[in-house]
């Protein structure tokens, strides 16, 4: 994945006096924390946080935060949002070092529906997660879980262990856990309990 590049400013003072004062000159108050070190507060420019932020896949983008000169690798790992009018007011960044695994959830694609015998005959896609909590390098985090459909009957589950996820990634969950099934339409349910419910009762034994 490729690093983006965000430009900070550090900040002396932190508090709740000093992001009110950030945010009254324009600007959003963030702090970069982790790899053992200090945290470090500084200041970042409103409109490119909020362009990034409402571009989607925020937390799972790579940065180099050049702060004043000094440039120091990070993810996003929260903001805040005003609850009123919906804009950034904060942001956390986790630092992190060469060979250092991050916890990110990912989200769950499914592909080639079409593909599907499955779905084809009336089958639901039913997806049992919308992201996957995985532990990945910070320079090979993944976009998406890719769930391929290609030629899945009704009935049939995909576990985590069938997906095929980039190298050095790992779920978080060492169980293997389903992710994706095909469902059958109800009209298919009833026609299968149907035969059992008609089914005569044995008779009883003759004494």
């Amino acid at each position: 994945m490729a690093m983006k590049q965000l430009k900070a400013t550090a900040r002396a003072t932190s508090g709740k006096g000093a992001a009110r004062e950030i945010r009254r000159q324009g600007n959003i108050p963030a702090v970069i924390y982790g790899a053992g070190e200090a945290p470090q507060p500084i200041t970042l420019d409103y409109n490119t946080t909020q362009k990034l932020i409402f571009a989607g896949h925020f937390l799972t983008t790579l940065f180099e935060i050049d702060v004043d000169g000094v440039k120091v690798r990070a993810i996003p790992r929260d903001y805040q949002m005003d609850p009123v009018k919906d804009f950034p007011i904060h942001v956390d960044f986790l630092r992190f070092k060469e060979g250092q695994l991050i916890k990110v959830d990912v989200p769950v694609h499914v592909l080639n529906q079409d593909a599907s015998p499955g779905v084809k005959r009336g089958g639901t896609v039913n997806v049992v997660l919308h992201s996957v909590s995985m532990l990945v390098p910070p320079d090979n985090i993944p976009t998406s879980v890719d769930v391929d459909l290609t030629g899945i009957e009704i009935n049939h589950s995909i576990h985590i262990s069938a997906i095929k996820l980039p190298q050095g990634c790992k779920p978080v969950d060492t169980d293997d856990f389903t992710v994706v099934t095909i469902v059958p339409p109800s009209g298919m349910k009833d026609e299968e309990a149907a035969p059992a419910a008609a089914a005569p009762a044995a008779a009883p034994a003759k004494k």
